[in-house]
């Protein structure tokens, strides 16, 4: 049996309220959305579960229907550029007499984007692959390395006159830093 139009609406209106309190960070516990009208918790999380995939299914369709719009002003436009992409055109000496035939180069690119656009919309383009590699296209090479040993490399190639950078998270003061006061 289908829901009546108020039915429908005093739902609407429960999850705008369980959405409001949920987005304000009360518990479904709570009193105030028990005072809803849900049975128990799990009610209400099921209720809330069901609204954001609603949201999410239209969404889907407002996307779908989008897409569907672009693909048919992209059908349009390249309807129109084809002829011009596909079809050698004459190629006039000064006198007038044709020399020759060549294809609009302007509209073969203009027919390249709009295809390249068509499959960017539909997701026709595979991902690209990337890899790192070592040298000369080789393994990476991955070591570990001893924290003052790292703190030497570092210091040798940095383009700044500094001194080597100290490393502080494994670094333990001499025994003579020990016993001196620290008021100095």
């Amino acid at each position: 049996m289908a829901w009546s139009k108020l039915k429908l609406d005093e739902v609407r209106v429960r999850r705008t309220e369980l959405l409001k309190l949920r987005r304000e960070g009360v518990r479904y516990d709570d009193d105030r959305i028990m005072q809803l009208g849900y049975a128990s918790t799990e009610a209400a999380r099921r209720d809330l579960n069901r609204a954001l995939e609603q949201h999410r299914d239209e969404e889907r369709a407002e996307v779908s229907i989008y897409r569907q719009m672009e693909n048919e002003r992209l059908d349009a436009l390249l309807e129109a550029c084809w002829p011009q992409a596909t079809k050698p055109q004459p190629v006039l000496d000064k006198e007038g007499e044709i020399v020759g035939t060549t294809l609009d180069m302007r509209a073969v690119d203009t027919v390249l984007r709009l295809m390249d656009r068509r499959a960017k919309l539909n997701g026709l383009d595979m991902p690209a692959k990337t890899e790192v590699t070592g040298a000369d296209g080789g393994p990476l090479a991955v070591s570990t390395a001893d924290p003052d040993k790292l703190a030497a490399l570092i210091a040798s190639t940095s383009r700044l006159d500094s001194p080597a950078p100290v490393n502080t998270a494994t670094s333990t003061p001499d025994e003579d830093d020990e016993d001196e006061d620290p008021a100095g």
